[in-house]
């Protein structure tokens, strides 16, 4: 016969279950909410990157479809950042993997202190990055890639006690409700003006020609002083 204990409320990720006063079924509610919490840990693995902390390539892929969509129905502009460290090979050769390791690290923290909440930053491969920016005009989106590559050469980083340089070139384009294609379309345009940037000599932000802005909502001239 099951041991009789006093009632026990216990809390789960998306209910309450009341046990019903034997050992038995309350010991299933507590295996049952082990198991919900290790599926929410799995699926943060899943769309994380281990590295750097960032969302990963598969959740970029899962992002990037969603908020074209939401632009294309809500009229709201959703802008692409593709941010490439420059001569990356280059630092892994002299100093090392761990120290590749370390810098894409700090990067990531760079990044991620100058978002918003609702904002995607994405390792996109290797030393690539992508960073998604709901709701923002070019013009926003232009003047955060600037300030983050400005940061980034700033960057003071030591490893091994010596000091360690690194730039970033970034391409950015928008996406807006009127545009027509599709995904690959939007990441191949901004790829390529981050090939245009590494062209032009790196450590710079090329763009998409700007368009004529008819609203500027307090929300888009905070992010344009870096209030984010």
């Amino acid at each position: 016969m099951s041991k009789s204990i006093s009632q026990n409320e216990i809390s789960t990720t998306n209910e309450r279950v009341l046990c019903d006063g034997t050992a038995e079924n309350c010991r299933f509610v507590v295996e049952l909410e082990a198991v919900r919490e290790e599926l929410i840990g799995l699926n943060n693995l899943v769309r994380t990157d281990e590295l750097t902390g960032l969302f990963n390539f598969r959740h970029f892929q899962y992002s990037i479809d969603l908020e074209m969509e939401r632009a294309r129905r809500s009229g709201h502009p959703v802008s692409l950042l593709m941010l490439d460290l420059d001569h990356f090979k280059a630092l892994n050769d002299r100093h090392g993997h761990e120290c590749g390791n370390y810098t894409l690290k700090q990067v990531a923290k760079i990044i991620q202190r100058a978002l918003r909440r609702l904002d995607i930053p994405c390792r996109y491969g290797g030393e690539e990055f992508a960073i998604i920016l709901p709701d923002t005009s070019l013009h926003a989106a232009i003047h955060l890639a600037n300030r983050l590559r400005q940061s980034i050469e700033e960057m003071a980083l030591v490893f091994n006690g010596e000091d360690i340089k690194v730039t970033a070139s970034i391409g950015v384009d928008v996406f807006a409700t009127k545009d027509k294609g599709d995904v690959q379309r939007f990441v191949a345009r901004t790829d390529a003006w981050l090939y245009a940037a590494k062209q032009a000599g790196r450590n710079r932000v090329h763009h998409a020609l700007e368009r004529e802005e008819t609203h500027v909502s307090k929300e888009e001239r905070d992010f344009l002083l870096g209030d984010f």
